[in-house]
């Protein structure tokens, strides 16, 4: 009787995990992260800098909460800024706001627990577009 049960669940997980597979973007993205990885993926997909500086780059530490919102306040643990004061303070505020976009994230109760008031870094860096030739 509990194999029946074992392939009965396995037929269930399948049939709940396909169509997740076959989601879109958007769809795929209200999954909680359950990794690190997974984690920093979804910051990285949601943190976009419009108009960078190119070559500038800022490191960003930041703790969150069991619950993926943040916990206190970011700072900015690095920073390579090119261009003028003006284009710097607005890359500056670009990046800090969009990474306040981002927050909170959607992560499982595990990784919360295990990622909870412990700081971590997350980097931003602004390529140079490539140009047509």
């Amino acid at each position: 009787m509990k194999l029946v049960g074992r392939k009965m669940s396995r037929r269930i997980s399948i049939a709940v995990a396909l169509p997740l597979f076959f989601l879109g973007s958007s769809e795929a993205k209200s999954t909680p992260a359950n990794t690190l990885r997974e984690l920093y993926t979804a910051l990285g997909e949601c943190v976009k800098v419009p108009g960078g500086l190119p070559g500038s780059e800022i490191t960003v530490v930041f703790s969150l909460k069991r619950d993926g919102s943040l916990l206190g306040r970011p700072r900015i643990s690095h920073a390579k800024l090119l261009g003028d004061s003006s284009a710097q303070r607005a890359f500056v505020g670009n990046v800090l706001a969009a990474f306040d976009k981002c927050l909170p994230l959607s992560i499982t109760e595990r990784l919360g627990g295990a990622v909870a008031g412990r700081p971590m870094s997350f980097r931003v860096v602004s390529h140079p577009r490539e140009t047509d030739t």
